[in-house]
């Protein structure tokens, strides 16, 4: 506990602001410099925005009245090679058909242009939706400066934007969520969480959590906005392809190794992954994973049920649904934005918690650590989870103390724990 207050010491507002710049302009200018060669290819030899390839394959997939081909890895993969001519990608669409509809008006453009188009526009609801939650931010209002920087700054910031990904979208949902729940408006809240149906490994917590939470209006909300989804997608696509997709689905969610590539796993950050890179037999893998998501859905719902404020709570929601994701790769915790942005305003609001230093600390570890992913292709160990977990039992622990009025002790909150 000691080298938490330490550590939580040393994270002044300049030594974080030094940091962020260094780690901005070395993950950005490095980037840079390997995407900065004319063509489609960067300097390693790689395709530029290469996991946007699937969604202009797909969308033009659409527009040719061939949808039914969607899930067809050959037809898929004679398209990749159509763009980028000889090369060793192969991919995989993990996506409702529905997805790609958006991409459709870009058929006109070059993939290059079209993936820079998109790139552009992800950045721009992504740097859009820290300003909006900043701006919820009471106590961060004289850092407004140091925030954008840690939002440059932010590992997943570069990873969903070098590839292509729909990160964005997923924190655009999650803002929008966070901002209905403030206006005390559940129904919304539970509207726009319905919405990441797009990508369901998102809502294997968040129903549950809400469920647990008995947080009805935003659950109903929820399970409206995701049925009226996938009704659309049945009704405008056809039964054929919803099988394909749905057959997709439980194939991927029942072995999701199988969507794996050689290094993937390092790249992931979840409780799957965690237990996958630490244990090697898929049985006992399968047992941890299962009764940590347990233990992680029912701390978060007892958060959620708890006299807490939105931040703690919401930030409890965001870190359930992450961990419990059994597909998360580093471009997707971009979700994780919205709970850094809560849990360090909480922090500086409440600097006389008794939690605050601990809450402050494993924020920022939190932050960091998915940098060093990689290593956990030689120790086993995927770091960046176990700070996950400890934040979240950290701002349980927040929960359960509030602070009493002057003269009186530190009390324990008195609401229920699932």
């Amino acid at each position: 506990m000691s080298l938490v207050l330490d550590l939580a010491a040393w994270l002044t507002p300049g030594r974080i602001r030094a940091q962020a710049a260094v780690l901005a302009v070395c993950l950005w200018a490095v980037h840079a410099v390997d995407f900065a060669t004319p063509g489609l290819f960067d300097r390693a030899g790689n395709i530029k925005f290469q996991d946007f390839l699937q969604f202009p394959i797909a969308a033009r997939l659409i527009a040719q009245g061939r949808a039914a081909e969607l899930y067809n890895d050959n037809v898929l993969n004679q398209e990749i090679h159509a763009i980028a001519g000889d090369t060793r990608v192969q991919l995989q669409y993990f996506y409702g058909p529905q997805v790609a509809l958006p991409f459709v008006p870009l058929l006109r453009f070059s993939f290059l242009t079209q993936a820079v188009i998109w790139a552009v526009f992800s950045l721009l609801i992504y740097f859009g939706c820290i300003y909006l939650l900043s701006r919820s931010c009471a106590s961060l209002k004289k850092y407004r400066a140091l925030v954008l920087l840690c939002a440059v700054a932010y590992p997943p910031a570069i990873h969903f934007f070098v590839r292509g990904q729909l990160s964005a979208v997923v924190l655009l949902f999650f803002t929008a969520a966070y901002l209905a729940f403030l206006a005390r408006r559940d129904w919304l809240a539970g509207l726009a969480l319905g919405c990441l149906i797009f990508k369901p490994q998102f809502l294997v917590a968040i129903p549950l959590v809400l469920l647990l939470g008995r947080a009805w209006t935003a659950f109903a909300g929820l399970a409206i906005s995701a049925a009226m989804q996938a009704l659309f997608t049945f009704l405008y696509f056809g039964s054929a392809v919803t099988r394909s997709y749905l057959a997709m689905l439980i194939h991927s969610a029942a072995k999701p190794n199988s969507t794996q590539l050689k290094f993937s796993p390092i790249q992931m950050h979840s409780l799957h992954t965690f237990w996958s890179l630490l244990i090697p037999w898929p049985r006992a893998e399968w047992v941890c994973y299962l009764l940590s998501c347990f233990c992680v859905i029912a701390i978060a719902a007892a958060v959620w049920r708890s006299s807490s404020s939105l931040p703690l709570r919401f930030s409890a929601l965001l870190l359930a649904a992450v961990l419990v994701n059994p597909h998360l790769y580093i471009y997707d915790l971009l979700a994780l934005a919205p709970a850094f942005l809560l849990l360090v305003d909480w922090t500086v609001s409440h600097a006389h918690h008794p939690f605050a230093p601990a809450l402050g600390a494993f924020s920022y570890l939190a932050f960091v650590l998915p940098l060093f992913g990689p290593l956990a292709y030689w120790t086993h160990v995927q770091l960046s989870v176990a700070a996950f977990v400890f934040l979240l039992w950290i701002i349980w622990r927040c929960s359960t103390v509030t602070l009493a009025t002057p003269g009186h002790k530190l009390a324990l909150n008195d609401s229920d724990v699932v």
